[in-house]
This record gives C-alpha cells, structure tokens and sequence, in this order.
C-alpha cells in the first residue's frame, strides 16, 4: 500500500453492494456513473467483496446466492445471480479509469450450494485467494489494489463460517437425535491460538506468492482486548468502530436492537427509541467512541501497524426508512472523523458504512462528503507510518 506523501485515503465500503445491486435504481447498475459521484464527493479508494470462494471454484460459473438479510440496504434483498470475476476485473479497470484505488475482502456471501464452507484448512483457504490475486494479476490490475483484507471481520461466524466447519461437523456428531440447539460453535477469539495461527499463517502463504501486496482481517470485536493478541503477519490494522456497538457501550441494549435479519422489530425500536437514547446520554456515548478510537490508536503505536477504518462511526445498521433522520448520524460521523484524524494514526479513513448511493440520505450531502474528504486527505500521518 503505497500512501501518497503522507496523507491518508479517504476510503468508502461497496461490500458486495457494487456487484448485487445492479438492478434499475440500485445504485451500482452503471459503475462509471458510481465512481464518477464517488470521486466527485474526495474519495479515491473503495472496499469491496472479491468473492474469492466463488472465483477459485469455477470462475466462469454465474452463482446464484441467498440474501443474507431483507432488513438492510447492502446487497440484494431476495435471491441474486452473479458472475463474480468478469464482473471483478471490469470493476478494477472502471476504478482504474476514475484514480480510485481498491481494497479487496470478503463476507463469503453463500451460494445455493454453500460452496464457502468447503474452505476449511488454511491451505485451502490461502489457495483461494492465491487464484483470486493471479486472475487478476492475468489482467494487469495489481496495481489498482490498495490492500487485501482476507477476512471481513474475522473471526466472526456470520462471515467466516469456514473457520467452524470441523467444530460444527464434531459437535453434530455428538449430539443427541433431534438436539442440535448447542452444535453450534461458540464465536471464537483471535486470543485463541489456532485462530490466531490461522489468521498469521494465511497471510504469510498468500504473502510469498503475492510480496508485494499489503495484507490484513479486518475486526469488530475483541478491539479493547488487543494486548492478548498477535498480529504480527497484518500489514495494518482494519478496525471497524461504532458508537452503537463497541466494547465500551450499551447503546443498542437500550434501543433494543438485535442486528434482526428478517424482521423489522430492530429497526422499529431505532425509529421509536434511537435518537432519542443518544441525546440522552450524548456526553457518554461520544466518550465511548472516542475511548474506542483511542484504544485503537494505542494497538497501533504498540505495533507499529497504520490504522485502516471502512466501517464506522455512529450506527452500524441504518437506512432510508419512514421516521429515520440522517442529520444525527451526519453529525456524529464528521466528530468522530475529526476526531481519528487528529491520532496521525489514520492511513485510510471512512466517512461512514452508509456511503454509497443505495443510501441516498447520505450520498445526496455531497458538500459533507467534500469537506470531511478534504479534511482526511489534507491531514497529517506519524512519521513512522509514512510510506506504510
């Protein structure tokens, strides 16, 4: 990852939005028209699903997957056919054209099939990645590549069920007839040492086929644990922050929002409750939020690694939605954005997880968008993080 002089990215997640939205009025159905209204809003990079376990098994194949919620904005809300690496290599030259770098993850969207699970060794799963990068590299599109992020949010269930394929085959096995309520795993922790060697020992086989790339999981959880844990293979730290959801707040236990799917009770108890609750507790709840970006900027002077955010700041889930304002979210977003800017610490930054055009609330404020790009663009990186 090469950072011009020493000024940061200013970076947006497209997920698996960019290639599962492409319906009329979707937002990503004409991918020049996205990146033209991206680039005209000051940013020049974008995060994106690269469906590695889809291009490894059959790269000529059109998949068909499974929502994997109806309640959000990300994604197809109801089944979707896709071609993931023609579509991939278009998107890269289209990003190319516009001087927007890419940084490649995945959230192992599933497939009819559930073709992800069959990634359960790390030397399958380094194989994986290793034909994705040489597809692309057969293209002449390295270069677009900004870093590559194995993992969304590792070692979360919802995206790397591949990591518990054994545990939950084992715990089948085991279990009474007709009792499978406790086969499912509990979440793992990076503090475990079989997760922590997966994650390291993938990163350094990928690694030595691919040098010259900068490699990371990216994390939500265990983020104020960071002593316990060894990330000495990460290139840099991929740390997704909220207001709402960190180690230091219980703001949705008091909204009453339980990351619901398919059903709209979540989102009904934000409408009635959300607002509401953080202007109650406004002075704790920003205090949160910055602990928490703190703390991060702790992990990376500790390590030496540079900070990279694409998911963040206020709430996790929101939406254009009867009874749901942007202006609170807008608000808070451009604060902790300040911020995250001023730990030097910052080689990429968000301004939020809602910037893309399927969230029109957001991406109609384009004076925003231009000042806060301004702002991480023009701002200042540590000297030891300085061509990082």
């Amino acid at each position: 990852m090469n950072i011009p002089a020493a000024e940061p990215y200013a970076i947006t997640m497209w997920d698996f939005s960019w290639l599962e939205r492409r319906w009329p009025g979707a937002g990503y159905e004409d991918w020049d028209e996205a990146l033209s209204q991206l680039v005209d809003r000051g940013y020049n990079a974008v995060r994106i699903d690269a469906y590695p376990h889809l291009i490894a098994a059959n790269p000529d194949r059109e998949w068909e997957l499974f929502p994997n919620w109806d309640t959000q904005s990300w994604g197809a809300q109801s089944n979707v056919r896709v071609r993931p690496l023609p579509a991939l290599t278009e998107f890269l030259k289209r990003a190319r054209h516009h001087g927007v770098r890419v940084s490649l993850s995945s959230w192992f969207r599933e497939d009819v099939a559930n073709t992800r699970v069959h990634y359960d060794t790390p030397e399958r799963f380094s194989d994986m990645w290793i034909t994705t990068l040489r597809h692309i590299e057969q293209e002449g599109l390295l270069d677009t590549l900004l870093f590559v992020d194995l993992c969304n949010e590792y070692p979360l269930r919802v995206w790397a069920p591949w990591l518990y394929t054994e545990r939950l085959a084992q715990n089948v096995f085991r279990a009474r007839r007709g009792d499978l309520a406790d086969a499912v795993p509990p979440e793992a922790s990076r503090t475990e040492a079989w997760v922590a060697e997966w994650m390291n020992g993938t990163i350094d086989r990928v690694r030595a086929a691919y040098p010259n790339l900068k490699y990371t999981y990216s994390f939500s959880s265990e983020l104020a644990t960071w002593r316990d844990q060894d990330v000495s293979s990460l290139d840099l730290l991929e740390t997704h922050i909220w207001l709402a959801n960190n180690e230091f707040t219980d703001y949705y236990d008091k909204v009453g929002y339980r990351f619901e799917k398919f059903s709209p009770a979540g989102y009904d108890n934000v409408v009635q409750r959300g607002r509401e609750e953080y202007y109650r507790g406004q002075e704790q709840y920003d205090a949160s939020l910055f602990r928490m970006i703190d703390n991060v900027a702790d992990w990376s002077r500790a390590t030496g690694k540079p900070l990279a955010i694409t998911e963040c700041w206020s709430l996790v889930d929101y939406k254009d939605w009867p009874g749901l304002e942007w202006d609170w979210i807008l608000d808070i977003n451009a604060r902790a954005v300040e911020y995250a800017l001023g730990t030097g610490r910052f080689v990429g930054l968000a301004t939020s997880n809602f910037c893309g055009p399927q969230f029109v609330g957001m991406w109609r404020e384009v004076d925003w968008h231009r000042r806060l790009t301004t702002a991480i663009k023009s701002a200042s990186i540590d000297e030891d993080l300085r061509g990082a």
